[in-house]
């Protein structure tokens, strides 16, 4: 069974969640680089959560690295939250989501559609091969070697909180 984080799993999706797997973070994301949001007035205008919640994940953000702040205003002092390269970069994983929910989880259609800025087409998500450049059927695609769970390390008997009696 997971715990509450992923650190002991070796293992890049693991990993990922840590940054991004809670139920706003992705839609945060989402907002940041399809509608160029960066306010945290509008985040939370958009969104409807609370400020706490959305301090938390910006601040979490910041720290990863996938956002920078920077104050747009003084007394009081206001922050705009700022896509980095790495913030930018996990647009394909949000349009490969959207993908995937358009086809199981919209019954009425896509509510949204990415297009190309320069010609409007429709954007798709594929899995292409490095060396053929084949795009490949998820049937087609294997994994070499798995996600491990890290051993933890363990107190030292003089480490460990004494038992109440």
């Amino acid at each position: 069974m997971l715990g509450r984080t992923y650190d002991a799993q070796n293992c890049s999706i693991a990993r990922a969640l840590e940054v991004v797997g809670e139920r706003w973070s992705l839609l945060i994301m989402r907002d940041a680089i399809f509608m160029g949001v960066t306010r945290f007035s509008d985040f939370q205008r958009r969104l409807g959560l609370a400020a706490n919640i959305l301090a938390t994940r910006l601040d979490g953000f910041v720290a990863a690295g996938l956002m920078e702040r920077r104050k747009y205003s003084e007394h009081p002092d206001h922050y705009e939250y700022l896509l980095t390269e790495k913030g930018r970069a996990i647009q394909p994983v949000l349009v490969a989501l959207t993908m995937w929910g358009d086809r199981w989880a919209a019954p009425d259609g896509p509510p949204v559609v990415y297009e190309h800025a320069g010609c409007g087409g429709e954007i798709e998500q594929a899995i292409t091969c490095s060396a053929c450049a084949e795009s490949l059927h998820p049937d087609h695609v294997v994994s070499r070697g798995e996600p491990q769970i890290l051993p933890r390390p363990t107190a030292s008997r003089r480490e460990r909180p004494s038992a109440r009696r």
